[in-house]
Parts: structure tokens; sequence; C-alpha cells
């Protein structure tokens, strides 16, 4: 069993031993500690918090427990049921609510779920709130509500219809462009909540040609919920055989999307981003952000339209906090999350659906010859799994020492730049592995350079 505690919430599989994976004393224990750490940051205050979920398995069994403890805690609840991450964030700032918890492990397997937690701007705690909270959870010295003043709760099912609102009230989405396109488009939601907000947001952008698969949000994933090129045969195969314009792909929680073009084959989750910024760009003027493991295709489209690039840490609250340092209008990450300032500061898979069909539409090109105009750069995704007895940072120090006469960058694992390629290792924060990535301009240049450096690795732990 597993339990992960990082700057990406409380994550774990379910079931398991109390502290080994995310069981029921753990999800109460997690929880109490959050709502602890709101009521001392806002003491005195009947507090609202926001919960939602994607639909996985353990879904309803999480939901319960996390709703009641926070009653409990004495905090009014409002539960928008199956959501997405982003209509989550939404539904705080919306609400007024001085918090929000997100019920899910995004791309991670059927037999994880998770706690995403939110401040009252919709937005991921920073990692000193988030170390606060877990801090408050270890000390378990909680005072719960007697019960006169034990916490409401209440659903509302509004949310769908007021995010898509507000992506339809964006200047730069264009309903009646798209409408003209006439888009034939397949749907893969992976069995979750995708299911029901992405069919919702093509029909209220005027596409009337929708094929869904698994599109049912019984958080049965018919496949590995990672939206990687691996994992997407049957959607690949599907926009070949409908003759469809294109194929969208979503994580659980709807904050992550993939592109699939009109002949089958991925847009690549690395030019989501490219794509819906150099849009954009077009007509905002202004800087980008994304993280240190996203392709340097982003800088060159950004540099192409006269703004500046910059890149962060990896993980939404480190992009968030640097898109808003330095102004910028467009930023995510590269494994197909995009974060629109305008509508909010969350990934979101629904505005960049809206978004990139916008601006297929108005460029009359295909999803191919879309992805053509922008330069070719090729990352090669890895990762080594690691087990607590490993020094992982006597290890880093290593492969610094070794490479220490080529340009690198420690502020998140390290990136080690080689001329124009680069690689980047770093722990995860939601699985216990190293990722190492690798980019040139060549699919083989940088899976050698990735091979160089996973047999650095080894080599450091076998004391060779």
């Amino acid at each position: 069993m597993t339990l992960i505690k990082s700057i990406s919430g409380i994550r774990g599989t379910i079931g398991g031993k109390a502290g080994d994976g995310l069981s029921p004393f753990d999800i109460v224990r997690f929880t109490s500690g959050y709502a602890a750490f709101l009521q001392e940051t806002l003491p005195g205050i009947k507090l609202l918090v926001v919960v939602g979920r994607d639909a996985r398995v353990s879904g309803q069994m999480v939901n319960s427990l996390v709703t009641g403890t926070l009653m409990g805690m004495g905090i009014n609840v409002v539960d928008i049921g199956l959501t997405t991450t982003p209509t989550t964030e939404i539904a705080v700032v919306e609400l007024a609510a001085h918090g929000g918890l997100i019920l899910t492990a995004s791309h991670n397997p059927k037999q994880w779920n998770a706690l995403k937690l939110l401040n009252s701007s919709g937005e991921f705690l920073s990692a000193a709130d988030g170390e606060r909270v877990l801090a408050l959870s270890e000390l378990a010295d909680f005072r719960f509500a007697d019960v006169n003043n034990l916490g409401s709760y209440k659903t509302d099912d509004t949310f769908l219809v007021k995010h898509i609102n507000k992506i339809l009230d964006l200047p730069l989405v264009d309903i009646e462009a798209i409408r003209k396109a006439n888009f034939r488009i397949v749907v893969d939601a992976v069995n979750s909540t995708g299911g029901i907000y992405i069919p919702a947001l093509l029909k209220a952008l005027n596409v009337s040609k929708v094929d869904l698969l698994h599109c049912t949000p019984n958080g049965l994933f018919p496949h590995n919920p990672e939206p990687l090129p691996e994992h997407l045969a049957d959607i690949c195969e599907a926009v070949v055989k409908n003759k469809a314009d294109l194929g969208f792909v979503v994580d659980p929680d709807v904050d992550r999307l993939a592109i699939i073009n009109q002949i089958g084959e991925p847009f690549g989750e690395e030019y989501t981003l490219v794509a819906v910024a150099d849009y954009v760009l077009q007509l905002q003027k202004g800087n980008t952000v994304s993280n240190l493991s996203s392709t340097q295709a982003l800088r060159v489209v950004t540099e192409r339209a006269g703004g500046e690039y910059f890149a962060s840490a990896v993980g939404e609250v480190n992009v968030v906090e640097m898109m808003k340092q330095r102004h910028a209008v467009i930023g995510g990450e590269g494994n197909g999350g995009i974060i629109y300032p305008e509508l909010h500061h969350g990934r979101d898979a629904l505005v960049g659906i809206a978004l990139f069909l916008t601006y297929l539409a108005k460029s009359g090109k295909t999803c191919s010859t879309l992805r053509a105009q922008y330069p070719d750069f090729f990352i090669s995704k890895n990762k080594i799994e690691f087990s607590p007895e490993m020094n992982i940072d006597n290890i880093l120090e290593s492969i610094v020492a070794k490479y220490k006469s080529h340009p690198i960058l420690t502020i998140d694992g390290i990136k080690i730049h080689f001329g124009n390629d680069w690689v980047h290792l770093r722990r995860s924060n939601t699985e216990p592995i190293i990722r190492i990535y690798a980019e040139s301009d060549m699919l083989t240049k940088a899976e050698n350079l990735a091979k160089k450096i996973i047999s650095d690795f080894k080599d450091i732990l076998n004391g060779r």
C-alpha cells in the first residue's frame, strides 16, 4: 500500500493498514487536519468548504468520510458531486467559500484516490500551507463540534452549466466559427466525469457530431487513465474509423487534455499547451509559463509573438505562482494542462478544448497541418521506482557532480542542459518514482540522453 503527502495533496491506495495507504482512518485524519488549518487561519467565523469528486470507484466512500468529518469539525459543506477539478476550483470562488476539497487521484489507476486541497481563491495550497496541514494532521489534536455547532450539508449541481457558461463568455472563444467548421469529434473520458462535462461543453459549442468512447462515469477505467500515446489506441482507431476531424482525451478529473489528429495520431501532449498558447498570444500579447519538464517549443512560440517565457518548478501551484509574478496570459504544464487566467488560475481541459477548437476553426487547417507549423522537439519520458531505503538526494548530488561542467538548474530536482538538449530528474509528487525527462530535436537523441542518465543513476545506486 502507498501513501504520498506532497504539494499535490494527500494521495494513496485505498485500503490496507492505517498509515500505509489512504484508509478511512487516514481520510478522516487528513480532512480534520485541513479543517483545523482553515480554523487556525480564519478564526471565529463559520467556515464553508466545497467538495467535489471524480467518478472513481472509491469516490462515494471517500466523499462520505470527508463531508462527515468537515461537518463534525463544525464546517458547512456544499457538495457539488461528480465534477471536475477545474469546476471545483471555480465553485470555491463563486460560492465565496473558504476552501475546497477535490477527491481525485487524477491520472493514477483506480486503486488510488486523493484529497486535493484548495484555498479561498480556488487554488492549490502553497507548500508552506500544505506543510501546516500535514503537521496538524500528525498532531491529531482536533476539537470537534458539539451537537449544536455541527456544520450543515447541502448539494449543488449547477456548476456544470456555470463553468461552461463562463467559457462561452470568453472573448477568445468563437462559438459561431466552431459551428461553421462542422467538426466531427471523438471523446474518450476514461469512464469518469469528463463523460458528463465534455459532451455538454461540445453541445454548447455547437458541435453536433460527437462520438463517445468510454464516457460512462462509473470509474471503471478501460485503460491506464494517464492520457499518454501508449494508452490511446482505442480513440486513435475510432477517429480513423469514424472519419472524425479530431479526438479529445481527458484524465479522470479533467484537468489534462490530449488531442488526436484526423489521421488517428496523437497531436502530442506537450503541444496541447503550445497550440493553445499560439492562438492566445496572437490576440493577447504577453508572457507564458510552463514547468521545467515541459517542451521548449512554448518558449519558441512565445518569443516569436514578442513575449517572454519563464520556467517554474513542477506542480500546478508553482506554475500559477510564477504566472502571477510574470503576468502571464497563458501557461500550464506539458502534460496537457492549460491554465488560462482569464477564466481562472487552474489547469482546465474544458477551456483548452474551447480555445483549441476556435483556433482550429479559424485557421481552416487540419490538426496535423496545425501541428506541423511548430518546431519539432521530442521528449523521452522515463521513470525509476524507488524504495524508502534509497538515498535519492545523495544520488542526485552525485549526478550534479558528474555533470558540473554543464549548466544545471536545481530549483526542482536537477535539470542539466547539453546545448539545445536537456534532461530533468525529479521526484514525482504523486508516485514513489524518479521521473527522468529528456528533450532533443530527434527522438532517438532524447532517448539516448535519457538512457545515459538512467545508467548513471543505476551505477551510482550500485556504488560503481
